[in-house]
């Protein structure tokens, strides 16, 4: 089942839509605002578990200070110096954090407010949103797509980005899960399809170099508690380079739910939410800790436009950008 209904409205008077898909074990609720992942629900032993963070106030998706549910880009993650340089030209994008650009510049596509369609024969919906050439820095006008579809437990994204020239796309889907529904993610166990990783400076950004995660608190190989994992309780905000096989993680947590990710992607940024507190309202009064969720997002590698060792991904006039993220939560697996 597909509904669609207005929420709230800008300050201009533009509506704020949610579409929500449900089928027989989940109920999922998506807003025009940043294409964001509202409200994640999944039916377990006679219960509605909310396995997402959300925010009370739809409109507050609009500036979306942690980016929750978010689809993030045109470049998401981190950008050093909000510079780069393609075929000889240099472009100067927005730096929203310090001096680099963070998900694609102030507003980037988390901030902006797309448009919807209903696919209630396949119990899915479709946002779109164009960008302008020069949007944030960035060349060429994009046209985005953002086709989300529930089938059962499972609920996939299919992310698209078509240019007028070439330019750099990253796009990243942005969930905190946390899947019980309350308190923090340290006794959820975690285990990823990953041997390495890319090591990053004070800024959060990849040094270039890859390493090896045996005997770190990066080694996530077998299913693993992210507190012992982290016993430090320092917090992961990195990239882990994956091996190709599927699922590429596999999140379990104490009562009983699992989660499982399938990305073609070639990495995966893992951020265990050490920045989170309560400063915005959460949905029907959920309180939002530090380390409450994590995120467990596939892209390609952080500041690829400028490490030579790593391969960006670009859209042009004949080749789309393309991205297919499937995320399943049901009754446990390891």
């Amino acid at each position: 089942m597909a509904l669609l209904k207005t929420v709230a409205r800008t300050s201009d008077g533009a509506s704020i839509d949610e579409v929500t898909l449900e089928s027989n074990v989940a109920s999922v609720s998506f807003l025009t605002a940043g294409a964001a992942t509202r409200d994640w629900r999944v039916s377990h032993k006679g219960r509605e578990i909310p396995v997402v963070l959300s925010y009370d106030d739809p409109a507050v998706y609009l500036e979306n200070p942690s980016y929750f549910g978010a689809i993030a880009g045109r470049v998401a993650n981190r950008t050093a110096g909000g510079r780069f340089t393609l075929d000889g030209k240099s472009y100067q994008c927005t730096q929203n954090e310090g001096e680099n650009m963070l998900h694609g510049g102030a507003l980037g596509l988390a901030r902006r407010l797309w448009t919807v369609a209903l696919d209630t024969a396949n119990n899915a919906a479709r946002f779109t949103y164009h960008s302008a050439d020069g949007e944030e820095g960035f060349p060429g006008a994009v046209d985005f797509t953002v086709t989300v579809s529930l089938n059962g437990a499972a609920l996939t994204y299919e992310m698209e980005a078509r240019s007028d020239q070439v330019t750099p796309i990253n796009m990243a889907q942005h969930n905190y899960y946390n899947l019980m529904g309350e308190g923090t993610i340290w006794d959820h166990k975690l285990h990823l399809a990953a041997n390495r990783y890319t090591p990053v400076d004070d800024a959060l950004i990849p040094t270039g170099e890859i390493l090896g995660i045996a005997n770190s608190r990066f080694d996530f190989r077998q299913p693993t508690l992210i507190k012992d994992a982290d016993s430090e309780q320092l917090g992961i905000d990195h990239n882990f380079v994956l091996e190709g096989s599927a699922p590429a993680a596999v999140l379990n947590a104490p009562n009983g739910l699992s989660l499982t990710l399938e990305t073609e992607q070639p990495g995966l940024q893992v951020y265990t939410g050490a920045y989170l507190d309560n400063s915005v309202a959460g949905l029907n009064g959920r309180e939002h800790v530090k380390h409450g969720g994590i995120c467990l997002e596939p892209q390609t590698f952080p500041n690829a436009l400028n490490q030579a060792g790593f391969e960006a991904r670009f859209a042009t006039p004949d080749v789309p950008y393309k991205q297919k993220l499937t995320v399943t939560i049901e009754e446990g697996r390891e």
